[in-house]
């Protein structure tokens, strides 16, 4: 799946309130009830014995979860699933591990302390997705790399179906339910589609939208000189990271978000205002090669941005944009970095949070 678009959103979002009569309503699409064995406890829906559901999408669906345990559930114990019309995929309790079932069944490698009995425990986030084509992934905790750079998530091929429900709950063992969110909008991992709103729009939508959209371009020292390795959010600047990856280097960062001003009446609307930094980072024993070919990269970067973003006058708008060239000044001096930096102004829908 792509990163979310302003009009991509959770459809359902509960904090630990009824699912059938959430706090919020406005664009929260409620859960249909089956048992009564639940109820709201310490900020948490706490279930015994009751399964909620609702109409999924024919494309992709999204949903996800923070859990604890009070009583294991037994290994048999379905706790959420997404069936899409073509495809299902089931997660199911094992223990304090966790179980991904489609067309075959894979488990998480190590437990995940769901009973939070271990040193400053903390609920288990899982975010479930199915994709219009049936492929199914399970994410823990959100993470989507590890340590060692190993990806953390299960995959599978969903099972053939001909529902179309996204469901959760449990009837055996006693869960908290500290929150359910829940999109029909597409199948979104972590760096496409925040648990918060406010995540989305600035670090997703605004920084990782760049780095997928220089990523995306066919422009030639973009898609000759770099690969997608290369290309990052910079997350990590360290002098130790930089002089592991081999250059040329580009790094995005978002410096800042203000907000002058509500477009609305009762905040409704806010106009935000971004500060994007691209650094790019070449090396070389001639500093002229190495200069020239940061300075054609930088090129290639804003023309992308300039033409594929930031084009909408009322919504969207990239007004203002400064490039700082870098110089040798010593001969110890052969790292080469030029930083490009992009002023966006968006106007942001506060309705959906």
């Amino acid at each position: 799946m792509a990163i979310a678009t302003t009009s991509q959103f959770w459809t359902s979002r509960l904090n630990g309130e009824d699912p059938a009569s959430p706090t919020v309503v406005r664009n929260n699409t409620v859960f249909s009830a089956a048992g009564s064995g639940a109820s709201a406890s310490g900020g948490d829906w706490v279930v015994t014995d009751a399964r909620y559901s609702q109409t999924a999408s024919t494309g992709g669906n999204t949903l996800l979860a923070c859990i604890s345990y009070t009583v294991v559930p037994n290994t048999t114990e379905i706790i959420m699933a997404i069936d899409n019309g073509t495809h299902r995929v089931e997660v199911k309790a094992s223990g304090q591990k966790i179980k991904l079932i489609g067309t075959s069944t894979v488990e998480s490698s190590e437990e995940l302390d769901i009973s939070m009995v271990e040193q400053n425990p903390v609920p288990l986030v899982l975010r479930l997705t199915l994709d219009a084509s049936g492929n199914g992934r399970l994410y823990m905790r959100e993470i989507i790399e590890d340590d060692d750079a190993q990806t953390h998530y299960l995959s599978v091929t969903g099972a053939s179906s001909t529902s179309n429900v996204i469901s959760w709950g449990n009837n055996t063992g006693t869960i908290k339910w500290s929150s359910v969110y829940a999109t029909t909008h597409g199948a979104f991992g972590p760096d496409e589609l925040a648990p918060s709103e406010f995540a989305t729009d600035t670090l997703i939508r605004m920084a990782l939208s760049i780095v997928q959209t220089i990523k995306d371009s066919q422009r030639m020292f973009l898609k000759t000189h770099l690969d997608d390795s290369q290309i990052r959010y910079g997350f990590d600047v360290s002098s130790e990271m930089i002089s592991r990856t081999p250059a040329p280097i580009v790094n995005v960062m978002l410096r800042g978000i203000d907000s002058p001003i509500f477009a609305s009446l009762g905040g409704g609307e806010v106009d935000q205002s971004y500060e994007v930094l691209i650094y790019v980072i070449t090396r070389g024993t001639n500093y002229e090669n190495a200069f020239r070919t940061g300075l054609n990269i930088v090129g290639e970067i804003f023309d992308e941005v300039y033409t594929t973003t930031g084009l909408k006058g009322t919504t969207d708008s990239l007004n203002e944009y400064s490039l700082e060239l870098d110089h040798k000044m010593n001969n110890e001096h052969m790292t080469c970095v030029h930083l490009l930096t992009l002023t966006y102004d968006r106007r942001i829908n506060m309705r959906r949070r």
